[in-house]
C-alpha cells in the first residue's frame, strides 16, 4: 500500500468526516438521500463499512452503475444468437457469459459445445481472429465510456489490419443520459449523486455539470477510498444545507482532469454513434447507447448476423429493475440471499462483482430498506 492510499483510509480522518456529515445532517432534519452510480462505488461503500457506519444518517443507494446489470434481457438473448452462427467464436468479459437470458446463459452454451471465451481486451479478440481467418470471431461488447475507448481501438486496429472477420457487437452505453431518466422518472427522490469516477477520467467535470446547472442538485466526483466518499458525502450534506454553492464538486482530481480524456472521446466518436438504447430498469433511452459508426459497419455483428429475438418473458420475481433505479436497496427482494444467490443467480445484479445485490451478499449489508421518497429530497 503506497503513501497515499494509506492517507486515504486513514480511520482518524475518516472518523472526522463522519462526524461532520452526522452534524450536518443532524441540523438538516432528516436523512440524506444519495445515489453511487458505479458498481465499483457499490462495492467500494460495501467493503468499506461506510454503509453500514452512516446507516440513518445518509441512505446510499445504488443506482444503473453496472454494465452487466443494465444490459437487457432482450439484448442478452441477441448475444446468445450469436452461438448459432456456424464457426463462430463468441468472445466476452467473464461476467457476462453467467448472466440470465430467458432461457439460457453463455456459461450454459459453452458447456454444451458453442465456442465462448473469456477475454480481457477486444484487442485479444482481433488476435484471434487474425490467428483464424475462416472463423468469425465476435466480440460482446458491453460497458460505459470507461470500456468503450478499447472496443474502439479494437475497431480501428482490425480496420487497419484487414482482419474482416473480427466483429462486435455493441451494447455500449453512455451515463449521463441514464442520470437524465432517473431525474426525468422520479422514482427514487435524492439529494445528490456521487458521480463515477471512472467513467470521468474520460469525460471530466463537464460530463455531469448537468446535475447542479440543470436540476439544482449538488453532486460530487469520487474516488472509490473512504476519505473520497466521505468527502464527497461531506459536500454534498452542506451544500444540501445551504451552506456551500451548488455545484459538481471534484473530490478526485487527482485522476480527474477539467477536460478528462479528449483523445479518447474523440476516437469514441469516429467509431460509434448514439442512438437509444434499452437499460434495464429504466426502459429506452434516447441517445444512451453506441452503435457502429458507417465507417465500420462491415465489423457490426448485428448487420453481419442478424437474428429475431423474440421479446422475452418478464421474471417478475426478480426486482434488478427496483434495485437499479434506486428505489429499492437488494434485501427487499424476496429472491435476495434464498433463491438467487452468487452460485446460482436469478438476475444479473447477482451476478456481476459490481453489481449492487453480489456486494450487499458479499459484505453482508442486509439493512433494511428506506421507504421510497423518505423525508423531503428532491
Amino acid at each position: 500500500m503506497n503513501e497515499t492510499t494509506r492517507a486515504l483510509r486513514d480511520p482518524a480522518v475518516a472518523h472526522q468526516f463522519i462526524e461532520r456529515i452526522r452534524a450536518k445532517v443532524t441540523e438538516l432534519g432528516r436523512p440524506l438521500r444519495l445515489m453511487e452510480v458505479c458498481g465499483t462505488h457499490t462495492v467500494a461503500i460495501s467493503r468499506s463499512g461506510i454503509r453500514s457506519v452512516l446507516a440513518g444518517i445518509v441512505d446510499l443507494v445504488s443506482g444503473p452503475g453496472c454494465p452487466v446489470c443494465v444490459t437487457s434481457d432482450q439484448e442478452i438473448d441477441r448475444m446468445l444468437a450469436y452461438c448459432d452462427v456456424p464457426g463462430a467464436i463468441i468472445c466476452s468479459y467473464g461476467d457476462l457469459i453467467r448472466v440470465p437470458g430467458s432461457a439460457t446463459t453463455l456459461a450454459q452454451r459453452r458447456a454444451a459445445g458453442a465456442d465462448v471465451r473469456v477475454v480481457y481486451s477486444p484487442l485479444d479478440a482481433v488476435e484471434m481472429a487474425a490467428a483464424e481467418p475462416d472463423r468469425p470471431v465476435i466480440f460482446l461488447g458491453i460497458g460505459f465510456e470507461t470500456t468503450t475507448p478499447a472496443a474502439a481501438l479494437a475497431l480501428r486496429a482490425a480496420q487497419e489490419r484487414g482482419v474482416a472477420n473480427f466483429y462486435l457487437h455493441s451494447a455500449h452505453k453512455l451515463t449521463p443520459p441514464a442520470m437524465r431518466a432517473l431525474m426525468a422518472g422520479g422514482g427514487a427522490r435524492l439529494d445528490g449523486f456521487i458521480c463515477p469516477g471512472n467513467v470521468s477520467t474520460v469525460l471530466g467535470e463537464d460530463g455531469f455539470a448537468f446535475l447542479a446547472t440543470e436540476h439544482g442538485m449538488p453532486s460530487a466526483i469520487c474516488g472509490f477510498e473512504p476519505l473520497d466518499i466521505l468527502a464527497g458525502v461531506d459536500y454534498i450534506a452542506e451544500a444540501t444545507l445551504g451552506q456551500a454553492p451548488v455545484m459538481l464538486k471534484n473530490t478526485y482530481s487527482r485522476f480527474v482532469p477539467r477536460e478528462g480524456n479528449p483523445r479518447a472521446r474523440a476516437l469514441i466518436s469516429q467509431m460509434f454513434v448514439a442512438g437509444d438504447s434499452p437499460w434495464r430498469g429504466l426502459g429506452s433511452i434516447p441517445d444512451s447507447g453506441l452503435f457502429l459508426a458507417p465507417s465500420v459497419a462491415q465489423h457490426d455483428a448485428n448487420v453481419a448476423f442478424p437474428a429475431v429475438v423474440p421479446e422475452p418473458k418478464v421474471k417478475r420475481a426478480c426486482r434488478c429493475g427496483e434495485v437499479l433505479r434506486g428505489e429499492i436497496l437488494p434485501p427487499a427482494c424476496p429472491l435476495f440471499g434464498k433463491v438467487c444467490l452468487p452460485e446460482t443467480p436469478y438476475g444479473p445484479c447477482m451476478v456481476s462483482f459490481e453489481g449492487a445485490c453480489a456486494a450487499y451478499y458479499r459484505y453482508g449489508d442486509g439493512l433494511e430498506p428506506a421507504p421510497v421518497g423518505a423525508g423531503e429530497a428532491r
